[in-house]
């Protein structure tokens, strides 16, 4: 029997044994938020991450590393002349989230939260080719990713952030770009995992206290074998046709992860 089971059955019991006695019966149990990781950039460093992607082709040895902690943040620096081994794209880019006993497993049925800081300067901009700076993937080469944060340009060229689920084509929420840009930016992101029809995510996005964006969307596939593992950093296209790939970075900090239980 799992614990939720368990817990179910025992409150029951316990529920019906309080009423044959007269007292009130124990209060069912209400799921929270529970922090299962809070790496220091200054303490932890990269070993705050499962794994590490920085310049995998060794294409701009001179500049490496490409991925570091600098002071209470995680830096992430891209040059228009970085290669990935698919020599149409660039990545840098960090995995999971490693605590003193391991690395956290997202598996079917959980439901997860990261929350995080993010600075997004305007050197890094939206592109009409993928440029993602948040992925959800199962582990392993050649897996697609279930969810994307990006940086896209719409049709008209406006630059805008948002979040989609690829496999099923599924935009979540888009909101402009600009005011992101050069300033430092709540990011708060939920996802159960499940497959098929069973997963949900929500997304959030505050510049102190005005809320940018805040959208969900349940009902969706967000889970194909394994686990679920985050992604960060900037992973994009060469094909970008508006001019707008430079040299750029990213930064993260005050990097939180919950499960829900």
């Amino acid at each position: 029997m799992t614990p939720t089971r368990r817990n179910v059955l025992g409150a029951a019991l316990g529920g019906a044994a309080a009423a044959a006695v007269g007292l009130p019966a124990p209060a069912a149990h209400a799921a929270s938020w529970q922090l299962k990781w809070s790496p220091s950039a200054s303490a932890d460093g990269l070993r705050a991450f499962e794994t590490l992607e920085d310049d995998r082709a060794d294409s701009h040895t001179s500049a490496a590393p490409h991925i570091r902690a600098t002071g209470d943040t995680w830096r992430f620096d891209m040059h228009t002349v970085d290669r990935d081994t698919s020599t149409d794209r660039q990545r840098h880019e960090v995995t999971g989230l490693r605590t003193a006993s391991g690395f956290l497993r997202w598996t079917e049925g959980q439901t997860w939260r990261v929350t995080y800081q993010m600075y997004i300067p305007a050197s890094l901009q939206a592109t009409t080719s993928f440029t993602h700076i948040m992925q959800m993937k199962q582990p392993g080469a050649g897996t697609s990713p279930l969810v994307v944060q990006s940086l896209r340009r719409d049709g008209g060229g406006a630059q805008t952030i948002e979040l989609k689920l690829p496999i099923d084509d599924i935009l979540v929420g888009r909101t402009d770009l600009a005011p992101l840009h050069d300033s430092w930016v709540d990011v708060d992101f939920q996802v159960k995992v499940g497959n098929g029809s069973a997963g949900s995510v929500r997304w959030i996005l505050k510049k102190g206290s005005t809320t940018l964006i805040d959208v969900s969307r349940s009902g969706v596939d967000t889970f194909l074998a394994d686990r679920l593992r985050p992604k960060w950093g900037i992973y994009r296209s060469l094909g970008d046709t508006s001019g707008s790939l430079r040299n750029c970075h990213l930064l993260l900090r005050n990097m939180r992860g919950y499960q829900l239980v």
